[in-house]
C-alpha cells in the first residue's frame, strides 16, 4: 500500500526549495567571486546586498512577466534608494528625515498587492543595509553602482535559470498544488468519520481550502503562462503538465460538489458502513494524489497506486441493501444523496487514474479538453499598477496609510532608541557594538511589522524564537570548530534554507537567516562572538517596538470583514448567474443538435422546418463561451472565499474585544461554502435536463432574489421525479443558504452602521 509522502520530501522537491536554491546562488555568487578571487570584500558585500534585494521579488510561482517587471523595478528603485540613503547617511539630521519618509513611501506599496509589498520591502531592506555605515559623498556613487551591478547580475542569472529550467518550475508549482489538493481531500474525509467533531472538521477544511486556493492560483499562473502551440518536445511537455492541471481542477470541482448535510447524514445513518467506506476511499485517493504530486515533482512515472475498487463495490452493495430496505421510497433525498456520493467518488477515481496516466510516458500530446485551448489565458492573474492607487489611499481611513504610518513611526523610534542606547554609559563596552549594528533594530521592525495585528504578533513570536535558536546554534558552532571551510559550507546551506523556508515556515527561516548573518559577520570580524549577543538584544528590542507600534493607528481585521463578506456573496452570485446561463445554452445546444439529427426524417415527411448549420455553430460558440465564463467565475469564487476565510481566522487571533460579529461571520463563511458547493453540484444537472420544471425554476429565482437582498417566495415543494431527485437536495440547500446569507449580511450591515 502506498504511504503518505513525508513533509521533508515534499519540501525538498517543491518549488520553495528550488527557488531558495536559485536565490541563494544568485546572491552568494557575486560575493564569493569578488571576495574569494579578487579580495574585494566591501564591494562583494555591497553587490550581494543589491542582489539580495532583487531576489526578494523572484518568488516561486506566478507569471514570469510580473516577476521580470518586478525585478527590473527593484533594480531601479533599489539603486535610487541606495543613492538617497547613502547621501543622507553622512548627515546626522538628514538621515532622521529620510529613513521615516522612505519607510512610509515603500510601505504604501502594499496597495499594489503582494508583488507591490515585496518590492517595497526590497527597497526598505537596501535602505536599512545602506545606512549601517555613513558614506562620504564621493563614496555614494561607487556604492550605488556596485549595488546596481549586483542587482543586474541577479536579474541576468535568474532570467537565464528560468529560461533553462522552465519545465522544472512548472512541474514543481503543479506538484505543490497537487499536494494541497491531497490535503484538502484528506480534510474532507474527516466528515465521513463519525468519531470526528464536525465543527473542528469544518475549520480544518476551510483552512485547507484557503491554502489550496493560493497554490492553485500559483500553479495556474505558472502552467498557463505559455500554452502548447505545436508538436515539438517542449509542447509535449507543456501539454502533459496542462492535462494534469485540468484534471486537478476537475477533481476539485467534483469534491466541492459533494458538500452534504453531514449532521443529518450521521443522524439518519449513524452506523452506516457507507460512511466508513466513503472515508476510506477519500483517504486512499488523497494518498494517490500525493503520490502523483511527488512523481510530478521528480518527473517520474507513477508505478503503483492504492485501489479503491473494494470500497466502491462495498458502497454499491450497501446502497442496494438500503434500496431493498425501502430507503429509496421512504427517504428519497437521502438515498439520492448517497448515490451522488458514490458517483462522485467514481468520478474522482477516474480523474486520479487519468492524472496518473499522464505520467505514464505514453506520449499523448492531445489536451483532455480541447475546447479550453484558446481560453486558458483568462484564468491568469491580472495586476495593474496605477499611481492613482497610491494617491487615493493617502487618507486616514485607508488601512494602507495607517500601516505605512505605523512603520514610519516604528522606524523613527528604533533609530531614537538605538542612539539612546549607544550613548548610555551603563552599557559599557557593549554600547559600541549596539551603535555599530543598530540598524538591526530597524531591520527587525521592518521584517516583523505587517498590515494586520495578528500577523505582526505571530511574526514577533516566530522571529524571537528563531533568533534565539539561531544565536544558540551559532554559539555552539563557533565553539565546536574553527574551520573556515565548515563555516563556509554552513553559510551556504543556511542561505539556501533561509530563502526556501520564508514562505513555508517563518520561524525556521528566522533560525537559518540568523545563523547566516552571524556567519557573515564572523567572516568579517572573526575575533569576537559579541555580535551574537548584539544580534539577540537588537532583535528583542525590534520585536518589542514592532508589537508596541502595532497599537498605533491600528486597523483591525473586523474592519475588512464586511467588504470581504460582500465580495464572497457577489462572487457566488456571479458563479450562479454564469452557471445558469451555461446550463441554458447547453440545453439549447442539445435541442438544436437533436433537431439537426432528426432533420432528414422531417424532410422526408415533407416538414419544411430546418436547422441551419451556421445557427448551430453559433450556438456552439456561445455555449463554449458561457462555459469558460462559468469556470472563470468559479475560480474567482474560490479566491474570494479564500480571502474571506483567511481574514476571519486572522481576526480570531486578535484580542477578543476586537473580534466583532463572530457568530454572523462564521455562519456567513459556512453558508457561502454551502452555496458554492451546491451550485457546483446543481449546474451540471440543470444543463442535462430537457427543460426546467416550474418548481425548480422558481427555487432558482428565489436564490437569485435572496442574493440580491430582495424578498422571495420559494415553492414549498419541487419536482423530484426520476433524475430530478438528484436536484432536490442541492436546490433546497441553495435556497436555505441564500436566505441565511441575506439574513446574516443584513445583521452585519446593521451592526456596522450602529458602530
Amino acid at each position: 500500500m502506498i504511504a503518505r509522502i513525508p513533509q521533508l520530501q515534499r519540501f525538498l522537491y517543491s518549488h520553495y526549495f528550488f527557488g531558495g536554491l536559485r536565490q541563494a546562488i544568485g546572491v552568494l555568487l557575486p560575493a564569493l567571486i569578488l571576495m574569494g578571487v579578487f579580495q574585494m570584500y566591501s564591494v562583494g558585500m555591497i553587490a550581494a546586498i543589491g542582489a539580495a534585494c532583487v531576489a526578494i521579488i523572484d518568488q516561486p510561482g506566478g507569471p514570469r512577466r510580473y516577476g521580470t517587471n518586478g525585478m527590473l523595478a527593484a533594480i531601479l528603485l533599489g539603486s535610487a534608494t541606495a543613492a538617497v540613503t547613502g547621501l543622507a547617511s553622512s548627515h546626522s539630521l538628514l538621515i532622521w528625515l529620510v529613513v521615516p519618509c522612505l519607510c512610509f513611501l515603500f510601505s504604501m506599496f502594499t496597495v499594489f498587492g503582494k508583488q507591490g509589498g515585496l518590492l517595497g520591502f526590497a527597497c526598505l531592506l537596501i535602505m536599512t543595509l545602506t545606512m549601517r555605515v555613513p558614506l562620504d559623498p564621493h563614496e555614494v556613487l561607487q556604492h550605488t553602482v556596485y549595488s546596481f551591478l549586483g542587482g543586474v547580475f541577479y536579474f541576468v542569472f535568474s532570467f537565464a535559470a528560468h529560461r533553462l529550467l522552465w519545465h522544472r518550475e512548472e512541474l514543481q508549482a503543479l506538484s505543490v498544488a497537487l499536494f494541497a489538493t491531497a490535503d484538502y481531500m484528506a480534510a474532507r474525509s474527516r466528515f465521513y468519520d463519525v468519531n470526528s467533531d464536525l465543527d473542528e472538521s469544518y475549520r480544518l477544511l476551510i483552512h485547507a481550502q484557503s491554502a489550496m486556493t493560493d497554490k492553485h492560483q500559483a500553479a495556474r499562473d505558472t502552467v498557463l503562462r505559455e500554452l502548447p502551440k505545436g508538436r515539438g518536445r517542449a509542447d509535449r511537455l507543456r501539454t502533459a503538465s496542462l492535462n494534469i492541471f485540468i484534471d486537478m481542477v476537475a477533481l476539485l470541482d467534483s469534491l466541492v460538489a459533494t458538500h452534504t448535510d453531514y449532521a443529518t447524514l450521521r443522524r439518519t445513518l449513524p452506523n452506516s458502513d457507507v460512511l466508513i467506506f466513503s472515508r476510506d476511499a477519500l483517504r486512499k485517493l488523497s494518498i494517490n494524489v500525493s503520490a502523483i504530486a511527488f512523481n510530478v515533482a521528480r518527473n517520474r512515472h507513477v508505478k503503483e497506486r492504492n485501489s479503491v475498487k473494494a470500497e466502491l463495490r462495498a458502497i454499491e452493495y450497501e446502497l442496494e441493501k438500503y434500496r431493498e430496505g425501502g430507503l429509496a421510497d421512504g427517504d428519497p433525498e437521502v438515498y439520492a444523496l448517497l448515490v451522488q456520493v458514490l458517483r462522485r467518488l467514481r468520478n474522482a477515481t477516474r480523474l486520479v487514474d487519468r492524472m496518473a496516466g499522464h505520467l505514464s510516458g505514453s506520449g499523448n500530446t492531445e489536451l483532455v479538453d480541447m475546447r479550453l485551448d484558446k481560453s486558458l489565458d483568462r484564468f491568469l492573474s491580472r495586476k495593474t499598477w496605477r499611481l492613482g492607487m497610491l494617491t487615493s489611499n493617502l487618507r486616514m481611513d485607508s488601512s494602507h496609510f495607517r500601516y505605512a504610518s505605523r512603520v514610519a513611526i516604528a522606524a523613527l523610534l528604533a533609530m531614537t532608541l538605538s542612539a539612546a542606547l549607544s550613548h548610555t554609559p551603563i552599557l559599557g563596552s557593549m554600547g559600541s557594538g549596539l551603535s555599530a549594528h543598530s540598524y538591526w533594530i530597524v531591520l527587525t521592525v521592518l521584517v516583523v511589522m505587517k498590515p494586520g495585528f495578528a500577523l505582526t504578533r505571530q511574526r514577533n513570536g516566530w522571529r524571537l524564537v528563531g533568533t534565539l535558536i539561531g544565536c544558540a546554534l551559532a554559539l555552539v558552532l563557533f565553539n565546536v570548530t574553527h574551520s573556515p571551510d565548515v563555516y563556509l559550507a554552513v553559510l551556504v546551506v543556511t542561505c539556501v534554507l533561509g530563502y526556501s523556508l520564508i514562505q513555508v515556515n517563518f520561524m525556521a527561516a528566522a533560525i537559518f537567516n540568523t545563523l547566516f548573518v552571524l556567519l557573515v559577520f564572523h567572516f568579517l570580524s572573526p575575533t569576537t562572538n559579541a555580535v551574537i549577543g548584539e544580534r539577540l538584544v537588537d532583535t528583542f528590542i525590534g520585536c518589542g517596538l514592532a508589537l508596541l507600534c502595532s497599537y498605533i493607528l491600528p486597523w483591525w481585521e473586523h474592519g475588512f470583514m464586511a467588504s470581504l463578506a460582500r465580495a464572497a456573496r457577489k462572487s457566488n452570485q456571479a458563479f450562479l448567474k454564469t452557471g445558469l446561463r451555461y446550463a441554458e445554452l447547453t440545453r439549447a445546444q442539445a435541442a438544436a443538435h437533436a433537431a439537426r439529427n432528426s432533420q432528414p426524417q422531417r424532410e422526408t415527411q415533407g416538414d419544411g422546418a430546418t436547422v441551419e448549420p451556421a445557427a448551430i455553430e453559433g450556438l456552439d460558440t456561445q455555449q463554449h463561451e458561457a462555459e469558460v465564463r462559468w469556470r472563470v467565475a468559479r475560480k474567482n469564487m474560490h479566491i474570494a472565499f479564500g480571502n474571506f476565510a483567511a481574514a476571519f481566522y486572522r481576526m480570531m487571533d486578535e484580542p477578543i474585544k476586537r473580534q466583532n460579529n463572530v457568530p454572523e461571520l462564521n455562519n456567513l463563511l459556512i453558508q457561502n461554502h454551502v452555496l458554492a458547493s451546491q451550485i457546483t453540484s446543481a449546474i451540471p444537472i440543470l444543463a442535462g435536463l430537457d427543460h426546467v420544471p416550474e418548481g425548480i425554476r422558481k427555487s432558482l429565482e428565489a436564490v437569485e432574489l435572496y442574493l440580491d437582498d430582495k424578498d422571495a417566495d420559494p415553492p414549498a415543494s419541487i419536482e423530484t421525479e426520476g433524475e430530478l431527485a438528484a436536484l432536490a437536495y442541492p436546490l433546497r440547500q441553495m435556497v436555505k443558504a441564500a436566505q441565511l446569507i441575506r439574513q446574516e449580511m443584513r445583521g452585519l450591515e446593521t451592526a456596522g452602521s450602529g458602530s
